[in-house]
């Protein structure tokens, strides 16, 4: 483990190199699914139920709170200080009609992964309770559905020996361990839940976490997820874990990929750890139509 350490100076270096490799490489494209509600048209679950005060995050349960040391009242430190009892996300109905959304992509950045519900590897940054509702067309919670996630650490690297050399920088550290991935399966409610930190970035993409869902080994669902902007703002501005790095060179306006129907919701906790929640909805077969978004009728660019 890296105990802290940011070496920054080297890692904005790596992180602007990977833009070059990223930008070359072809994407498989998958598609992307999202909620629709006829009642109440939240699309990702409803923010009702984690008593967020808006996408900002600070003003959620326990929101204000400044015992962090961080002017926005967010914690520091990674996972190890997390609860375990943070608020239901997913409490507002989401009707009888859950729609097919866009594709996404990929990205080149995917490696071996493993099951756990925690995938800090005990690295820094601030703690994020990432919580999962996977559905089917009709809103039916899908038991057993295996959700595969990555993102890169506070520097801007993914991990592991078998990622390809532009997304890890060929960092030492990146690739002798495997932080920020891991997979679960749904309990019979289709929830899972990670626990990790909130993402680094690096040149020409926004903030992002990738993720895939299968089903007997089948692939689903593949996309990428996004914050809000003003959060991804402040958190680079006012955490003493991310503002070494500055703002991020990418908006979600200015990036290629960004979809807002993949922004999550999110909400600070009591603790200073965020909760971030998205439904996610399985097409009923794989042979349905994957459309494409703002990138054409092909899909979205290659990215990372």
């Amino acid at each position: 483990m890296k105990n802290g350490s940011t070496k920054v100076g080297v890692d904005l270096a790596r992180r602007k190199a990977l833009t070059v490799g990223l930008a070359l490489v072809s994407a498989k494209l998958v598609s992307l699914v999202g909620c629709s509600d006829d009642t109440s048209a939240s699309g990702s679950g409803g923010s009702g139920g984690a008593g967020a005060g808006g996408s900002g995050g600070t003003g959620g349960t326990g929101g204000g709170s400044t015992a962090t040391g961080n002017p926005g009242g967010w914690a520091s430190g990674g996972t190890a200080g997390m609860a375990d009892d943070y608020p239901d996300p997913f409490t507002e109905g989401l009707g009888t009609t859950c729609a097919l959304t866009c594709a996404s992509t990929l990205g080149p950045c995917y490696a071996q992964t493993i099951e756990r519900k925690d995938i800090s590897e005990g690295y820094p940054g601030l703690p994020v309770r990432l919580a999962f509702l996977v559905v089917d067309e009709s809103c039916t919670p899908v038991a057993g559905a295996a959700v595969d996630i990555w993102h890169t650490s506070i520097q801007g690297l993914y991990s592991g020996d078998d990622a390809a050399s532009m997304c890890t920088g060929d960092d030492e550290d990146a690739t002798s361990h495997r932080f920020f991935r891991g997979v679960q399966s749904t309990d019979d409610e289709g929830r899972v839940d990670f626990d990790t930190c909130f993402p680094g970035w690096y040149s020409s993409r926004t903030v992002h976490i990738h993720f895939t869902v299968r089903v007997g080994g089948q692939e689903y669902v593949t996309s990428q997820l996004f914050f809000p902007q003003a959060l991804v703002a402040e958190i680079f501005s006012t955490h003493g874990s991310y503002t070494e790095f500055g703002q991020p060179d990418t908006t979600n306006a200015t990036d290629g990929i960004y979809s807002a129907d993949g922004e999550l919701e999110t909400a600070q906790m009591a603790d200073g750890a965020m909760l971030a929640w998205k439904v996610l909805v399985l097409r009923s077969s794989l042979s349905d139509p994957i459309c494409g978004n703002s990138g054409g009728p092909g899909g979205p660019p290659p990215g990372g």
